[in-house]
Parts: C-alpha cells; sequence; structure tokens
C-alpha cells in the first residue's frame, strides 16, 4: 500500500517520468499534424509519442538534429523542450 501511495506522490510530482502507459507509436495522423510531423524529421525519425499534459505531447527521436524549430513555430507549436535522449517535449496549448 505505501508503494501504490509513493508511486502516486511521484507521479503527480513528475508526470512524464513515472511511466504508466505504454507508450504509443508515432503515427502521423495520431495527434500530431503533418506539419509538426515533417518539422521533427519525418515519420521514421519518431520513436513514439504520448500526451502528457493539456499543453504538452511527449516525442521521442531517432535523431534530434533533425528537428527545425522554425518550422514547428510556423506549424503552431510556440515551445519546444530538448531533453537527454531524444526526447522532445512540445508545448502546444490546450491541442495536445
Amino acid at each position: 500500500m505505501f508503494e501504490k501511495m509513493q508511486r502516486a506522490f511521484w507521479k503527480a510530482l513528475t508526470p512524464d517520468l513515472v511511466v504508466d502507459e505504454p507508450k504509443v507509436v508515432a503515427q502521423p495522423v495520431c495527434g500530431l499534424a503533418p506539419s509538426v510531423v515533417a518539422a521533427l524529421g519525418g515519420v521514421d525519425n519518431l520513436k513514439s509519442q504520448q500526451p502528457v499534459a493539456l499543453t504538452r505531447v511527449r516525442v521521442e527521436l531517432r535523431d534530434v538534429v533533425q528537428v527545425d524549430r522554425q518550422a514547428l513555430t510556423a506549424a503552431g507549436v510556440p515551445g519546444v523542450m530538448l531533453l537527454d535522449g531524444g526526447v522532445v517535449h512540445l508545448i502546444t496549448g490546450l491541442q495536445a
């Protein structure tokens, strides 16, 4: 019981670090606009994607160098957070 409470506590503080559901294999029609997928380097560059909060989408990429920040801004993504390990958080507003 203590372990469940501890997991819920850490999940509330860091929802993107404590995974409790499997990641969805990225597809261009599943949650991300084609222009966003193209700005991230195309479908082949995506490993997985999942909504993290109402305003964020977490995407794992094979090669972060292919990310085009200007194209993401033009596609309607106002903020991009590049993290270690090919992880990118797209700050999308309420469209996530």
